[in-house]
C-alpha cells in the first residue's frame, strides 16, 4: 500500500514500472521456449505425417507425451526443486506449450468432420482428451511416488 501524502492525507500514487520492462525476461524465455517446442512438434509432423482422413496419430502422441512431461515437470518444480523464476515460463509455457498443440487438435477434428470422417473425428476428440488427462495425472502420480521412495 502506498504511503499517505502528507499534504492531502491520501495515498500517493507510485510510478509503476512498465509492463514490458518488468516482463521482458519472461516474454523472451516464453518466446524462445515456444520456438523450440514448435520446432520439435513440426519435426515430429514431418517424420510421421498424418494420412488424409486417417487418425492423426502424430498430433495425438505429441499431446499425450507433452502432457506427461508437464505432469513430471510441475511436480518437480512445485514440490521438489525451487526453480529459477524463468524456468517455468521457459519450459512449461514455452517449450511444452509450443510442443503440445491443442489448436492443431481442433483443426484436425474439423478437417476430419468436413471430409466425411466424423466417426474418426469424434474418436480422436475423445481419445486425445482422455489420454492427455490420464498422461498428466499418471505422470504426476508416478513422479511423486518415485521421489518419495528416493527420499527414504
Amino acid at each position: 500500500m502506498p504511503a499517505p501524502d502528507i499534504r492531502t492525507g491520501t495515498a500517493a500514487a507510485q510510478p509503476r514500472p512498465s509492463v514490458l520492462g518488468g516482463q521482458a525476461p519472461v516474454l523472451s524465455v516464453v518466446a524462445i521456449g515456444g520456438a523450440i517446442g514448435a520446432c520439435a512438434r513440426y519435426a515430429a509432423s514431418l517424420a510421421w505425417p498424418a494420412q488424409t482422413g486417417g487418425f492423426p496419430w502424430t498430433t495425438f502422441w505429441v499431446n499425450v507425451v507433452g502432457c506427461a512431461v508437464i505432469g513430471v515437470f510441475m511436480v518437480v518444480i512445485t514440490e521438489i526443486w525451487t526453480a529459477h523464476r524463468l524456468v517455468r515460463p521457459f519450459f512449461g509455457t514455452g517449450v511444452l506449450g509450443g510442443f503440445t498443440t491443442f489448436s492443431t487438435y481442433a483443426v484436425d477434428i474439423q478437417k476430419l468432420v468436413d471430409h466425411g470422417h466424423a466417426g474418426t473425428g469424434l474418436a480422436y476428440l475423445a481419445a486425445t482428451l482422455l489420454a492427455a488427462l490420464a498422461a498428466v495425472t499418471l505422470a504426476a502420480t508416478a513422479t511423486r511416488r518415485v521421489l518419495k521412495r528416493r527420499r527414504r
